[in-house]
């Protein structure tokens, strides 16, 4: 009778602290069993699989080089690569010793710690644009041990709290991550309005309203500013115009619906809630100098090279 009043109790617990930290605003579900994962060899990665992971590597030994978003990068023992759109990544080589620790787990995971803090907002922009980090010998230990100790915690399976522990273990390598790049990378402090008017643009790009709209006066127009400000403060913060993020996010959306095969083009036009192909084409064509069904080989063909 005891046991069964223990058990029911820890049942009660269980569900409660469920309840309590799913209303937290990281999301407990999407780093829970099963979610985070670590990958073996980075030779044989599947963009199917991994198109809305991110995945973190860090070079424990030897070199590796690789092309993203077209630049060429080049690591070594102690960088920190952060990729959140592995469809980007191409020419990827390595040297016979290299040996690195390979986690994946959902973007959508990240996503809302990103939006909750101001460096957060800016840690995340900067990291979608450069992936490499380059870690001082302290750091790159402190990474090192976060991540095997999250690997070693995954084949906990008696745990009863293990989605929870595991959550919980990812946010903080997590804010260990932000707090590496935020002293390597001190900005011009921006404003508090800044900071809120920017993350209530980048959380409408993560609601996906680029799916029905990619114009910029839209934006501005549910922040309650001008085109021209919201542009503004987005390179002030992230260097980069309010445009260009528009764009990126639409052709994370696309890369994705391209890489399955069983969509036709107009399949993805009408997803994407373009007018026609034909507009559709002229839209990824400008802006990735392909059109999508050179793009869709493209991308393809570089799974076919790793």
């Amino acid at each position: 009778m005891k046991f069964v009043a223990g058990y029911s109790l820890f049942v009660v617990l269980s569900l409660i602290l469920r309840q309590r930290y799913n209303e937290t605003d990281f999301n407990m579900e999407e780093a829970g069993k099963d979610k985070v994962s670590f990958i073996d060899s980075i030779d044989n990665y599947d963009i199917a699989e991994l198109y809305d992971k991110v995945v973190h590597i860090l070079c424990l030994r030897g070199s590796m080089s690789f092309d993203f978003r077209n630049t060429h990068y080049n690591i070594a023992e102690g960088d920190y690569v952060i990729i959140t759109n592995v469809s980007f990544v191409s020419g990827l080589t390595r040297s016979e010793d290299f040996k690195a620790v390979s986690m994946c787990f959902p973007e959508s995971f990240v996503t809302p710690m990103a939006l909750r803090s101001n460096y957060g907002i800016i840690g995340h922009l900067s990291l979608l644009q450069n992936p490499v980090m380059k870690l001082s010998g302290k750091d790159f230990i402190k990474c090192r041990t976060d991540l095997l100790r999250i690997r070693e915690r995954l084949s906990d399976n008696n745990h009863l709290f293990k989605e929870e522990m595991i959550s919980h273990l990812l946010a903080a390598h997590i804010l260990d991550l932000y707090d590496i790049h935020a002293r390597a990378n001190i900005p011009d402090e921006p404003s508090e309005r800044t900071f809120i008017l920017l993350g209530r643009f980048i959380a409408m790009l993560y609601k996906k309203e680029y799916m029905r709209h990619r114009d910029l006066p839209y934006y501005a127009s549910e922040l309650c500013i001008t085109p021209h400000y919201l542009s503004e403060i987005c390179k002030k913060v992230s260097g980069r115009p309010a445009t260009y993020w528009i764009d990126r996010f639409t052709l994370q959306e696309a890369t994705r619906l391209l890489c399955q095969k069983e969509l036709t083009l107009k399949d993805v036009a009408a997803r994407m809630n373009f007018s026609s192909v034909s507009y559709f084409s002229r839209y990824v064509q400008k802006r990735t100098g392909l059109y999508p069904t050179e793009y869709r080989k493209s991308l393809f063909s570089k799974r076919q090279q790793q």
